[in-house]
């Protein structure tokens, strides 16, 4: 009897432990996807549609920052261009050549600007579309990758439109603009046309052109771009507080797996770095870095980086440090104890992952909420949401 139970506490022990391997390795890929997972775009269109104007707003980037895309009236692209994201380097957006030459060939543009490279196309055009555009399109579709119809410089047109008309009605001069542009487009099978500005993103379609972006990505590359859109409205900063929140979980799970193995000093240096780095992509994506806020400062005249620099979180974040924030005190005492347990074995590692587990999923769930409500109280006070 007693071999017997002994078999079977023995299959039950590798049982378990196949799970808790499973289910780290599951967290693993999770942080990985997180991290790592690149997400390249093409911005392409004629000359003096705003490609330029584009990538910067999607990089958050004013005119003096460094990175920024040269703009102007003539071709400033003359090869495909690579801008990196400031906030996040695996995302990167590139700036390609001029398609309105009347000898544009879509078949060899694509050739040159090697369209394997992209995760999908915007078709950028500050007027109708042109059979140019018609033509890239074809081909982008024949090579299986997206595409996306994007009319820019709205605020132009509406400026000059509220000039020249008394009547002026905004809803139907967005409803013209985009029919226009739909009815050289029909030869596509009428596809949804983006109305934005570059210089207002929490105008007309920029957030439509997001959320739509975030159903069509594959599973694993909407992190990354959820990470990198710019925060345009209260209902965008609401989206990328849940997708971090949905996340803690692995990043505990995989810091418990970390605290199993019974070697000093490595859990407490693990712990640390996956925390600053899971916080710090939150600091970002929420747009509480410093780049981010100077452009929101200027944008409505009111000083908020104050308000950044009450949160204890945000200020951790910015000086590289986890062991200044008064909430931390738990934490650092149960990771020194998550070293000792961890160097016991059998029951030792286990109640090492088990306080972990627990410790750094208490320290991120308050991180992202203190960084969540520092974004919201922000906007608040630069008058974009109301109480």
């Amino acid at each position: 009897m007693a071999t017997r139970d002994s078999a079977v506490d023995e299959a039950i022990t590798a049982s378990c432990e196949s799970t808790w391997e499973r289910a780290t390795a599951k967290a693993k890929d999770k942080i990985y996807e997180l991290v790592n997972v690149s997400l390249i775009i093409a911005v392409t269109g004629k000359t003096g549609a705003g490609k330029s104007s584009f990538i910067n707003a999607l990089r958050g980037l004013r005119k003096d920052d460094d990175g920024f895309a040269p703009t102007g009236v003539t071709e400033t692209t003359m090869k495909p261009t690579m801008y990196e994201h400031p906030g996040m380097p695996n995302v990167k957006i590139w700036d390609l050549p001029g398609i309105g030459s009347p000898t544009f060939k879509a078949k060899k543009y694509l050739k040159d600007v090697k369209f394997n490279t992209y995760d999908f196309f915007i078709i950028l055009n500050s007027e109708r579309f042109m059979e140019n555009d018609v033509m890239l399109a074809k081909e982008i579709r024949k090579c299986k990758k997206s595409f996306y119809f994007v009319r820019s410089k709205i605020d132009n047109d509406i400026r000059a439109e509220q000039k020249e008309n008394k009547r002026f009605d905004k809803l139907k001069v967005l409803a013209k603009i985009r029919e226009d542009c739909q009815k050289n487009l029909q030869k596509m099978g009428n596809p949804k046309v983006f109305l934005i500005s570059s210089f207002f993103l929490d105008k007309y379609d920029f957030e439509i052109l997001q959320n739509t972006l975030a159903e069509e990505l594959p599973e694993h590359k909407r992190s990354a771009l959820l990470q990198a859109w710019p925060v345009c409205s209260a209902e965008c900063l609401e989206k990328k507080i849940k997708m971090f929140k949905g996340l803690i979980w692995a990043v505990s799970l995989a810091s418990a797996g970390i605290a199993a193995v019974p070697l000093p000093g490595l859990s407490v240096a693990c712990d640390t770095t996956i925390v600053l780095l899971f916080l710090t992509r939150c600091y970002y994506a929420f747009g509480l870095d410093d780049r981010s806020l100077k452009r929101l400062t200027e944008k409505v005249s009111k000083p908020l980086l104050e308000f950044r620099d009450k949160s204890k979180m945000a200020a951790m974040i910015k000086k590289k440090a986890i062991i200044t924030i008064n909430t931390c005190v738990e934490v650092v005492t149960l990771a020194t104890l998550k070293d000792l347990l961890s160097l016991l074995p059998g029951v030792g590692s286990a109640v090492a992952a088990v306080l972990s587990f627990a410790s750094i999923q208490y320290l991120l769930r308050e991180g992202v909420n203190e960084l969540a409500a520092t974004a919201f109280e922000i906007r608040r006070a630069a008058g974009l949401d109301t109480m």
